[in-house]
């Protein structure tokens, strides 16, 4: 009588099992602190059990659980080591963060939606900064592309949605005056030296930036002059000159 208490709770529950759980662990509490570790949805991936566990502990922060305890790769394997209880710590904070965003905690969101806004501006920096792992999340980026430019690796330059996008916005708004073709293919990250290597081939090949593009000149155009258009059937500037005149009508239409 008179000492503190937190429970904890049980550590393997199927995922359908967890709300029904918590709601019951917290009537039979009578309102001490309820804490789980998880818990597990399922038995079958030793050695992966920060991720079956962070499952199961997103369902229990989003149902009222009071506190999160990590679980390890290690977890009834072995005493967890220094990285192991990093991924353990990471989990854990996807987790958490997850419920409280579900649950529409005030600010939660905030951190997100200035990170979404920095990807689709292609703000590298930024994107980076806001990230909860920037270290692991930059030297991912590097593995492919060591410089930060307009697009990243997934897509390469000539399929990235954010880039095109972009690049049809500027352009049905009529802030693109000198509208071209290749004008996208400048990136403000690279020096003069790539710019004027960009813009004259099209597509820069890793021997002049190392491991930049993924879809780069020899993939995509041959030893053309330039890179390939977004069609395989039109050379580009039919295409270009196609585009233009389908879009003049329109922007002669504007107020």
């Amino acid at each position: 009588k008179g000492v503190q208490v937190m429970i904890e709770g049980p550590g393997h529950i199927s995922f359908d099992q967890i709300e029904f759980n918590m709601k019951l662990q917290r009537t039979l509490c009578h309102g001490a602190p309820f804490y789980v570790l998880g818990p597990l949805v399922t038995d079958i991936f030793p050695g992966y059990d920060h991720i079956t566990s962070c499952i199961g502990a997103t369902a229990a922060g989003y149902h009222g659980a009071s506190m999160l305890c990590y679980v390890t790769p290690k977890e009834h394997l072995g005493l967890p080591k220094k990285d192991d209880v990093k991924q353990g710590c990471i989990a854990y904070k996807i987790a958490a963060h997850a419920a409280d965003v579900a649950l529409g905690i005030p600010g939660t969101r905030d951190r997100d939606d200035d990170l979404t806004e920095a990807r689709a501006a292609l703000n590298w920096e930024k994107h980076f900064e806001l990230s909860f792992d920037p270290d692991t999340a930059r030297a991912l980026h590097d593995e492919d592309l060591d410089v930060d430019t307009d697009f990243c690796a997934m897509c390469g330059h000539d399929w990235c949605s954010v880039r095109i996008s972009k690049e049809i916005q500027e352009f049905m708004s009529g802030k693109s005056e000198d509208y071209a073709w290749d004008k996208a293919k400048k990136s403000l990250a690279l020096t003069v030296e790539q710019q004027e290597i960009l813009e004259k081939r099209g597509v820069l090949s890793p021997d002049e930036i190392h491991k930049l593009a993924s879809k780069v000149k020899k993939e995509m155009a041959g030893e053309q002059d330039k890179a390939s258009c977004h069609s395989d059937y039109v050379a580009p500037e039919e295409a270009q000159q196609m585009q233009t005149s389908k879009q003049l009508p329109v922007l002669n239409q504007r107020p």
